[in-house]
């Protein structure tokens, strides 16, 4: 059954679907950078309401900033926007289609669609995914990169920027000029403190160009901080023709684990739907929140995937049945990650720990070691050296947490250890081979990389057990290593 507004009642038996008029839904959110995890999560919190008969004012509308994005919206749109989630768990499949969101903004070179839609007074969220080093993060400062290209052209063009945050500044410029009011601008990528990140992005680059539109955006607008959660993999030929053996007929299927889970700041100055009664919580303690599903989970998959992708292992879930993985992973969790995260309520680090444990071993989740890995030259310092340099400062272990550093080095020399290659895997993979096959003769040379480890290679006690750990991974291979670590082996040297 191909899916459509007109066949949704001609569904297969046992697919939950909207009960709602979705003709009669009016938007309410932008939703920039559409991809698989929006789908399986903040639209699926929206869509529960929906189903409950409220928040019929807060539809989504898609939108995207680059080329890549028009074939997403090509899918879409043929389907009238509505997407088939496939949650998967060793115990079952269920199967929701899902339809709060309602169009898809063309892709326009000057996103000139892009700003009119956001201009518009009833849009009063603007919410995005445009991952982890989206953000135009200079890595000297931590502050925007101005000398990036796309910033650079934003700053002379501002009518016709080429950036997702130079869009929201020419949308804000609009309303502000028409007496229309601001929107509250949402991250929902996996940044500590996403917030108050894009506040600083879209303040900082407004900044450039119109002091006083930046002045105006910062007192008006809302960045409220959040976390989201839910393990979701990419979408290939195998996800579509599941959703074809369960009767579907949809050109973008989601597949998702069915644990979910989003926290934020009550901080929305135009309003906001009642996230609240779909299971979104609603605090002031986000930051742990964060630190511990960052700290955690975020760099739990960079602990397994790094030894998942030398040891060719193909599936998180795989990494997980491996002995000596699963072992690392418990062990630098529990000794050298979880003293450094604060406990929520309801859950403790090591709780949290076992959580996480459970949900990266099930095996219904075909979430590839590959993709978990992809853009670590953003993820390591963004989730595993913050925990890393807290360790260092409190004279705390770190010999495991070398040991990821190291075991990401190895596998940036781009062949795992049975001989194959590993793609290109990395916005950075030009530069991270070379000092990944340097670092084989002289292990600091991967340190050397500053714009990942800053000042870290001073530290001798870090930088002494990288190059232990590096070395013998080169010498005795990868599972050596792992059980060297596990053994206490590296502690008795």
């Amino acid at each position: 059954m191909k899916l459509r507004d007109r066949a949704l009642g001609d569904l297969p038996e046992g697919v939950s679907r909207p009960t709602y008029d979705r003709s009669a839904l009016t938007p309410g959110i932008v939703h920039i950078g559409l991809g698989n995890f929006h789908r399986a999560h903040q639209a699926w919190y929206l869509h529960r309401l929906m189903q409950d008969g409220e928040a019929r004012d807060w539809a989504i509308l898609g939108a995207g900033v680059r080329p890549y994005d028009a074939r997403m919206r090509e899918k879409l749109m043929a389907q009238d926007c509505l997407t088939t989630l496939i949650a998967l768990d060793p115990s079952g499949t269920s199967v929701e289609v899902v339809g709060s969101m309602i169009g898809y903004l063309p892709i326009e070179e000057d996103n000139g669609a892009l700003i009119r839609a956001m201009a518009n007074p009833g849009i009063r969220i603007v919410s995005l995914t445009v991952t982890e080093g989206g953000y135009f993060a200079d890595p000297a400062t931590g502050g925007l990169d101005a000398d990036d290209p796309d910033i650079r052209h934003d700053v002379a063009h501002p009518d016709r920027p080429r950036t997702v945050f130079g869009a929201i500044i020419a949308a804000l410029r609009l309303r502000r000029d028409a007496g229309s009011g601001p929107f509250t601008v949402q991250s929902c990528d996996n940044l500590q403190g996403n917030g108050a990140i894009t506040r600083q992005t879209v303040v900082s680059l407004a900044r450039l160009s119109d002091p006083v539109l930046a002045d105006w955006i910062d007192r008006h607008c809302s960045f409220p901080n959040s976390m989201v959660d839910c393990i979701v993999p990419s979408t290939g030929p195998k996800e579509t023709a599941l959703a074809q053996s369960l009767g579907i007929d949809d050109a973008a299927p989601v597949t998702h684990e069915t644990f979910r889970q989003w926290v934020m700041e009550d901080d929305f100055c135009a309003g906001r739907p009642d996230w609240d009664r779909a299971g979104a919580i609603f605090t002031d303690r986000v930051h742990d929140y964060e630190t511990m599903k960052i700290r955690i989970l975020n760099a739990g998959h960079q602990v397994v995937a790094n030894a998942g992708e030398l040891l060719s292992a193909p599936t998180i879930a795989d990494c997980m049945a491996h002995p000596r993985i699963s072992a690392f992973f418990r062990k630098v969790e529990h000794e050298e990650i979880a003293p450094f995260v604060r406990p929520v309520p309801g859950m403790t680090p090591d709780d949290y720990i076992d959580l996480i444990e459970r949900r990266f071993s099930n095996v219904a989740i075909l979430d590839t070691t590959r993709r978990v890995a992809f853009d670590g030259s953003s993820k390591h310092p963004r989730f595993v050296l913050p925990v890393l340099r807290d360790a260092l400062a409190a004279g705390a272990p770190v010999d495991g947490l070398s040991l990821v550093e190291a075991l990401w080095a190895r596998m940036c020399a781009g062949t795992r250890e049975d001989g194959t290659e590993i793609e290109p895997n990395d916005p950075n993979w030009h530069s991270l081979v070379p000092a990944a096959l340097a670092a084989k003769d002289r292990p600091r040379a991967w340190l050397e990389q500053r714009q990942i480890y800053g000042d870290l290679k001073m530290n001798a006690r870090f930088s002494t057990q990288f190059e232990y750990w590096l070395d013998l991974i080169w010498s005795a291979g990868c599972a050596a290593a792992l059980r060297a670590y596990v053994e206490g082996a590296a502690e008795q040297r």
